[in-house]
């Protein structure tokens, strides 16, 4: 299965002006927790969850409009294209401990985000024969994501 057959195609997104507390709606209004940010050329040149925003409300003594988007941003995106396989986004997603991708094109340019809850909806329950995206692969992807969090909660670690 091709990431352009489970992602969420209609990718909300802001600009790095966009203040926090616009931000918050667009996440509320779209019921989204990852917000891409992206230039006048629709170029992705950031990323902010609603985890991001959170943290920034609480550490900073600014009211929310005030805080760009720029500001809380993850400059560092992890990506895919719409023409890569799920298994090889899933790997992505598991090595970089993160739960969601921003789609891409060849320019850089946001085409949809995929996310876990994207890629569930799309695996088979049972295998007959080959499945595209399996239970097994979600399986394991959740559990390269969580692994060492779930390990160092064990060990007494905060969260």
């Amino acid at each position: 299965m091709k990431v352009k057959d489970a992602m969420s195609k209609v990718a909300v997104f802001c600009s790095p002006h966009t203040n926090l507390g616009e931000a918050v709606e667009i996440l509320l209004e779209r019921n989204c927790g990852i917000l891409p940010i992206v230039d006048a050329k629709r170029h992705v040149v950031g990323v902010m969850t609603d985890r991001d925003i959170a943290i920034a409300l609480g550490t900073r003594n600014r009211p929310a409009g005030e805080i760009s988007a720029a500001e809380v941003a993850t400059p560092k995106v992890q990506t895919c294209k719409a023409t890569d396989d799920v298994s090889w986004a899933l790997d992505i997603m598991a090595e970089n401990k993160v739960r969601r991708l921003v789609v891409v094109n060849d320019q850089n340019q946001l085409e949809g985000i995929l996310s876990m809850d994207d890629v569930v909806l799309h695996a088979e329950t049972q295998t007959f024969g080959k499945a595209d995206i399996s239970a097994d692969d979600v399986l394991r992807t959740l559990k390269g994501l969580y692994s060492p969090q779930l390990a160092a909660r064990a060990a007494g670690a905060p969260r």
